[in-house]
């Protein structure tokens, strides 16, 4: 079935800049939306980005807007979060998952779509 990996997370400064990857494996297409959720100590998750399965009509987050963008490299298998201009609360853990049953041209930011999770991964942003 199918399998998420995320990576890129770390300990940056505020202003500093990240990329996260989220690898795919085990499905035999693309034919998936894909989101980028977040947590921080004693909040809710929280939908940072997503993007549908051919990469068009991204959303994000008001709260990241202008900072983050979402894209995906399907001949790779894999989704990416270009987060730039990094702030303390942004800090959280970072999990991509995805949607095998999308809309077409359509993603949603409600995690009760999504079907698959990846383990996390942390991001850390100093002031």
């Amino acid at each position: 079935q199918m399998q998420l990996v995320e990576s890129g997370g770390g300990l940056v400064q505020a202003g500093d800049s990240l990329r996260l990857s989220c690898a795919v494996v085990g499905h035999r297409n693309s034919d998936y939306a894909m989101g980028w959720f977040r947590q921080a100590p004693g909040k809710e998750r929280e939908g940072v980005s997503c993007i549908s399965r051919t990469g068009t009509s991204p959303n994000y987050a008001d709260s990241v807007k202008g900072r983050f963008t979402i894209s995906r490299d399907n001949a790779k298998n894999t989704v990416y979060l270009q987060m730039n201009s990094l702030k303390p609360e942004d800090t959280a853990i970072y999990h991509c998952a995805a949607d095998t049953n999308p809309m077409y041209g359509y993603c949603s930011m409600n995690p009760w779509e999504y079907d698959s999770w990846g383990q996390g991964t942390q991001v850390t942003v100093s002031s």
